[in-house]
């Protein structure tokens, strides 16, 4: 069986680089947010001079850029100075003091960190980075469980500065007076990319990615057009990838409108279902929301538990926030009052796109 005769040979593929299309690949420009990359590069200005730098709190939706212009940021920090050291940890799983400390260990290149405790590690933390100056950035910094590392941070390192990255822009509220009177952060707010912006990204893209002039126009307007519509350029990054793979498979040398379409319908029949699709303990959150709607998220909590929901306080957050992510609810946070900080979570009557529950 010839299965693979009318295959591109490896020297005629579409791709130049597909790791170009991976979320965490950082492009060497970075169009469109140059501003904030400047605020940032000012933020840690004064740590060349000996000084304390500015601390920084970045906030914005999903899928605009946030990590990878920081990211970009610390690149062009490691490249041009060794008298800065940039730390940067995703909290989504190193969510704890201890797992925080650990991390930084190994960015910094301590590996001995077997039985040792938070404090010891920290101390040996401490010795080496002040010989010198460093950057953290915690991002997804809402994911945390405890603070007590960056109070820490602040106390003992003497010359850093700390960003922190959040698509929440009330989050900030939620810190323990004592760290943010110490924290005093400067604010970064990133907006959605407009559709010429998502299309200059996306063209921006195809250029690391793929050989020249594979990509028919009409495909990509394609893609450019979904992307902008979907507000996440994560999105078209994959849609990109797919579109690729598709006219691969069909041997051809170009990307056509037909192959962008596939890739789009395959996202659809990925991302859209219906709330009537969701697992049964989401389904049980969606319906607790839909029935106490405008209610805060404790209240809906503990309902949630009398009806015999089985999760955790911290999994029903994240749930909450994968519902709001997927427009099936919206989430208002408040600052303040009797009760101090909290959400108001409501229902929403659209049925609306899901992924990843």
């Amino acid at each position: 069986m010839a299965l693979f005769d009318n295959m591109l040979k490896a020297d005629e593929s579409v791709f130049k680089n597909e790791t170009a299309l991976d979320f965490d690949f950082i492009p060497k420009i970075m169009p469109y947010r140059e501003e904030q990359q400047r605020y940032a590069a000012t933020c840690i200005h004064p740590l060349f001079q000996g000084r304390n730098g500015k601390n920084l709190f970045i906030h914005g939706p999903p899928g605009i850029g946030k990590t990878a212009a920081i990211k970009w940021v610390f690149r062009d920090l490691e490249e041009e100075s060794d008298e800065v050291v940039p730390i940067y940890i995703n909290c989504w799983q190193k969510n704890t003091t201890y797992k925080i400390i650990l991390e930084i260990c190994d960015v910094i290149g301590y590996k001995f960190t077997q039985n040792k405790k938070t404090d010891d590690l920290f101390k040996i933390i401490k010795e080496m980075l002040n010989k010198n100056a460093a950057v953290f950035c915690f991002d997804e910094v809402d994911k945390l469980d405890d603070f007590d590392f960056i109070y820490m941070l602040l106390e003992d390192i003497y010359k850093c500065s700390i960003f922190m990255i959040t698509n929440f822009k009330d989050f900030i509220m939620d810190i323990d007076d004592r760290i943010k009177s110490r924290l005093t952060p400067e604010t970064i707010e990133f907006k959605q990319y407009n559709p010429k912006e998502t299309e200059g990204i996306i063209r921006e893209r195809i250029k690391y990615a793929f050989n020249p002039g594979v990509w028919d126009e009409d495909a990509l307007k394609i893609v450019a057009t979904k992307t902008a519509e979907l507000k996440d350029i994560r999105s078209g990054l994959h849609l990109l990838r797919q579109a690729g793979q598709a006219a691969e498979a069909e041997a051809s040398r170009k990307i056509e409108k037909k192959h962008a379409e596939e890739a789009i319908r395959k996202l659809d029949e990925f991302s859209v279902k219906k709330s009537t699709d969701l697992e049964d303990d989401t389904r049980l959150i969606l319906d607790t929301v839909k029935e106490n709607s405008g209610k805060k998220i404790g209240e809906l909590f503990k309902i949630y538990k009398e009806k015999d929901g089985k999760n955790t306080y911290k999994t029903f957050q994240r749930k909450i926030e994968k519902l709001e992510k997927n427009r099936f609810i919206e989430v208002t946070k408040t600052a303040g009052g009797a009760e101090g900080n909290t959400s108001i979570i409501s229902y929403s009557n659209v049925e609306k796109k899901l992924t990843d529950f």
